[in-house]
C-alpha cells in the first residue's frame, strides 16, 4: 500500500507567517512617521532660526551704526535710538500668538515674517563712563504654521556696541 502525504502549509504556520509580517509592517510604518514627523521639526527650526537671525541682523547694522542711543529710554519692549542723519527711530516687540519685531517710528516696518510668532523679546542697554552703549537682545519665537511636537521654537541672544560715541 502506497502511503499519501499531503505537501502544503497548516493554518498555524500560515498565521505565525502573516503575524511577522504584520509586525514588521507596523514597525516599518511607524519608523517612517517618526521620520517624517522629526524632518517636519527640522523644518520649522530652520524656518524660525533663519527669521530671527534675519531680524537681529537688521537690529544690529541699525544700532551698530546709530548716532547715539539713550539707555534711560530703552525699556524691555522698545528700543528707541537716532538713526544716522539724525533720525528718531525705534524697534519694538508685541509678545503672543501674531507677535512681531517692527523697526520705524512713524510707519512700522515689520521685520519678521508672518509665519513666526515672537513669545519673548527683550531688550536692554547698559552704559558704563567713556564707553559706547551695549545692547543686549534676547529674542525667542516659534512656527505659527505647526503645532504639537512638530512646533519650532528658537531663542536668540546677542550683545551690541554702538560704533559712534
Amino acid at each position: 500500500m502506497k502511503r499519501i502525504t499531503k505537501k502544503g502549509f497548516s493554518l498555524i504556520e500560515i498565521l505565525v507567517v502573516i503575524s511577522i509580517f504584520a509586525l514588521i509592517g507596523i514597525l516599518t510604518t511607524r519608523s517612517i512617521f517618526t521620520t517624517l514627523r522629526s524632518a517636519r521639526k527640522s523644518d520649522s527650526l530652520v524656518k524660525v532660526r533663519e527669521d530671527i537671525n534675519y531680524a537681529v541682523g537688521v537690529i544690529e547694522r541699525q544700532i551698530r551704526s546709530a548716532e547715539s542711543v539713550n539707555c534711560s529710554l530703552v525699556t524691555a519692549r522698545s528700543l528707541p535710538y537716532i538713526a544716522e542723519g539724525g533720525i528718531s527711530s525705534s524697534f519694538d516687540c508685541t509678545i503672543g500668538a501674531n507677535g512681531a519685531i517692527a523697526s520705524g517710528s512713524a510707519s512700522p516696518v515689520i521685520i519678521t515674517s508672518s509665519d513666526v510668532s515672537v513669545t519673548g523679546c527683550v531688550f536692554t542697554c547698559t552704559q558704563s563712563v567713556n564707553n559706547p552703549p551695549s545692547i543686549n537682545i534676547s529674542i525667542t519665537a516659534e512656527d505659527k504654521n505647526s503645532s504639537g511636537t512638530e512646533k519650532g521654537s528658537v531663542t536668540s541672544q546677542t550683545e551690541i556696541l554702538l560704533r559712534n560715541y
